[in-house]
């Protein structure tokens, strides 16, 4: 049987980090595994492999001038707009002739690059190749929606279109969709995966952060792996690390703290944070290490490597998130049978089961405090891991929902 030829579409892939990155990253690593002609075309990042071809064009990322002036707030210009789409339509026809499939990461959902997502729509309803709109999130799911999205050039993002093949990765994510979408939409469920082949690797690079921050001594670990973003709630690590050391416990948090690209609003968030540690006392118990550096002067690459070094290091994954579209830290802990203590929020629950311990966003720090000690204290951590073995392993998901998916829309 002929191997579906696929490509893979996001504003940006590696050696950007991100959530979705890695996502594209590992999904095209999977495709090529099981021998399917990849190809990853993206506006940002860069030829981070050898596996297969990777194809950057700024048109295509979430900070291309020319887009960004065309669909400024009050200032929407629809004549550029139309020329940039077409400039992007014949540029995806050109570069995903002979693709079967193209699956394209939350450009036909989120609001960073309109023209893109119209010229997706156009290649979809020209049936020039069939489009897999995988939808990780949408700003019109949440309450302080930008109050630009309510101009009449926003409103594909929220209109289903019969020729595209719409993915989502957790039935809360699908219920929010069909929604948005409006009667007779159908969105598909396909979590996000894990790849143990990958995961299981050392970095040399955390033994120097070990080295120079005696982690090996610490007394006790939380591990916080987000972006620096308010809906990621690392103000409640903060107040738990200091909630800890008042139950005369030594504990420190590492949080990776990774930059949004898309986003400008993170430094000042980054700005509170510290301000917050340093009024609570624990900021030098706070390690963000999207900031760390050696004290040769060199920056460390807060790289999946390394984030999965520090798991190995911590006594609990902490994730407080107020939203979130999936929760992929879940995944990688139950991998390394890591205890896990997370909010109480539809998509943890759906990803965890009854194998996490929950608190309600409700809760004072010194509650949830007692919470992380008594789950540290229990070691039974191995019903995650099977959990995750059996249901996030990429190589299940391929062979259960992603292949059967994509040869029902390539035949389509």
């Amino acid at each position: 049987m002929r191997k579906l030829q696929i490509a893979l579409l996001h504003y940006s892939c590696p050696p950007v980090v991100g959530g979705v990155e890695e996502v594209v990253r590992q999904q095209a690593s999977l495709f090529r595994r099981h021998l399917h002609p990849v190809k990853i075309v993206a506006g940002a990042g860069g030829p981070f492999t050898d596996e297969f071809p990777v194809e950057i064009n700024p048109k295509l990322g979430s900070r291309y001038e020319r887009v960004a002036r065309a669909q400024e707030p009050g200032q929407e210009d629809p004549r550029t707009l139309d020329r940039i789409t077409g400039e992007i339509h014949a540029y995806l026809a050109e570069t995903l002739a002979g693709f079967d499939v193209v699956v394209a990461h939350n450009v036909l959902a989120m609001a960073y690059n309109l023209p893109l997502a119209r010229a997706l729509h156009r290649l979809a309803d020209e049936g020039r190749i069939r489009v897999v709109a995988w939808n990780h999130d949408s700003p019109f799911f949440y309450d302080h929606m930008a109050p630009r999205l309510g101009h009449p050039v926003w409103e594909i993002l929220r209109t289903h279109n019969p020729n595209v093949v719409y993915v989502t990765i957790t039935e809360a994510r699908r219920r929010q969709f069909e929604d948005l979408y409006g009667r007779g939409a159908r969105v598909h469920v396909v979590p996000n995966g894990i790849d143990p082949i990958r995961f299981f690797r050392l970095d040399p690079t955390t033994v120097r952060v070990i080295q120079e921050q005696r982690l090996f001594e610490a007394e006790f670990l939380l591990v916080h792996p987000s972006r620096l973003h308010p809906r990621k709630n690392i103000e409640l690590s903060i107040r738990v690390v200091r909630a800890l050391q008042d139950e005369g416990l030594g504990a420190r948090l590492l949080l990776t703290g990774a930059y949004d690209p898309h986003e400008e609003k993170t430094l000042a968030y980054y700005r509170r944070l510290r301000a917050l540690a340093r009024e609570l006392g624990v900021l030098d118990d706070i390690l963000v290490m999207a900031e760390y550096r050696f004290r040769s002067g060199e920056r460390l690459s807060a790289d999946r490597i390394t984030i999965r070094d520090l798991y190995l290091l911590a006594d609990v994954l902490f994730m407080p998130s107020i939203q979130e579209g999936f929760g992929i830290p879940l995944l990688e802990a139950g991998m390394i049978k890591l205890p896990i203590v997370c909010s109480d929020i539809p998509p943890f629950r759906e990803i965890g089961g009854q194998n996490v311990t929950y608190f309600g966003l409700d809760e004072t720090p010194v509650e949830i405090a007692r919470k992380v000690l008594a789950v540290a204290r229990d070691p039974n951590t191995q019903s995650m891991f099977r959990h995750v073995i059996r249901h996030y392993v990429w190589d299940n998901l391929y062979t259960r929902q992603i292949l059967p998916l994509l040869q029902e829309a390539a035949s389509g």
